[in-house]
């Protein structure tokens, strides 16, 4: 965005290719060796070799804090897996019940495996233009309203807080400077969601409820559904659709915004907001409709 209002660009592609589903196939026929992972000396002895297992700490302590439950992420999780049976490119589409989220095995406490995003083969493609240069496209375009990316954390995941989720915070109220809009003006949230607890953490960052506030504000998953307050992760998100990094979820605001998601499109959606990491330095857009 930066080059192109610095007049450096007119057009520029931004993409995101992942393998990792081959990538796993490949290693569990022995035909490629695994990576190291996270290669952290002093958290290698304990266990603690994926985003999993460091995140699944600061779920443990919002659970001790704010009463939240493995229902709360639940609820996240059915969610997303209710948007995605409406999405032909899912890889999840058969229904998720509470039963089914709450008996499947354990990953790293208090994750289970549907707490985790789903590896995919894919690729997703932005182009960010000049304003004016997309004007006379055979598609609306979508504009950028504010983007938010300050950074008031340690980096290291090990470093930072157990009050939140790491990276969060920061983001979430920059973006909010930059702005007049309001978390009651937005109609879609295309929250990261490589775990569910990520997604909680964005919707209390963001203002959408107060921080430790999130299990009430889901209302056993009313408020997020596609008809609820703050329809969330409209394509089925990570959790369902796919882990693209964090790129589907941009596409899936476009969609939205666009009013081109068939049968999962929100009514009138005209504002969007797009989130992406957490944990890792991350960001926020807010995104609106030219239409």
């Amino acid at each position: 965005m930066l080059a192109v209002a610095a007049g450096l660009a007119r057009h520029v592609l931004c993409f995101r290719t992942v393998w990792e589903s081959t990538y796993a196939e490949l290693v569990r026929a022995g035909r490629i060796s695994p990576s190291g992972g996270i290669v952290d000396s002093w958290l290698t002895p304990f266990g603690a070799v994926s985003a999993a297992h460091v995140l699944a700490q600061t779920a443990q302590r919002h659970f001790h804090t704010y009463g939240t439950d493995r229902e709360t992420l639940g609820w996240v999780a059915l969610n997303q897996r209710a948007n995605a049976a409406l999405n032909p490119t899912a890889i999840y589409r058969s229904p998720l019940t509470m039963d089914d989220y709450l008996s499947a095995r354990t990953i790293t406490t208090p994750f289970g495996l549907y707490d985790c995003d789903v590896p995919c083969d894919g690729s997703v493609a932005v182009i960010v233009s000049a304003r004016e240069a997309a004007a006379d496209l055979a598609r609306p375009p979508v504009l950028v309203e504010a983007v938010g990316t300050q950074i008031i954390e340690r980096l290291e995941w090990d470093q930072s807080t157990l009050t939140h989720e790491p990276q969060v915070l920061g983001q979430a109220a920059h973006l909010w400077t930059r702005t007049d809009l309001r978390p009651g003006d937005v109609d879609v949230a295309e929250l990261y969601d490589g775990f569910t607890f990520n997604c909680l953490s964005w919707i209390e960052a963001l203002g959408f409820c107060g921080i430790g506030e999130a299990k009430d504000f889901l209302d056993r998953g009313a408020n997020i559904a596609r008809d609820g307050i703050l329809p969330l992760n409209t394509h089925g998100g990570q959790l369902s659709h796919g882990r693209t990094h964090g790129m589907g979820l941009v596409h899936e605001a476009v969609t939205q915004l666009r009013g081109a998601a068939g049968p999962r499109q929100v009514a009138d959606a005209r504002v969007a907001v797009v989130t992406s990491g957490g944990l890792t330095p991350s960001g926020v857009l807010l995104l609106r409709a030219d239409r």
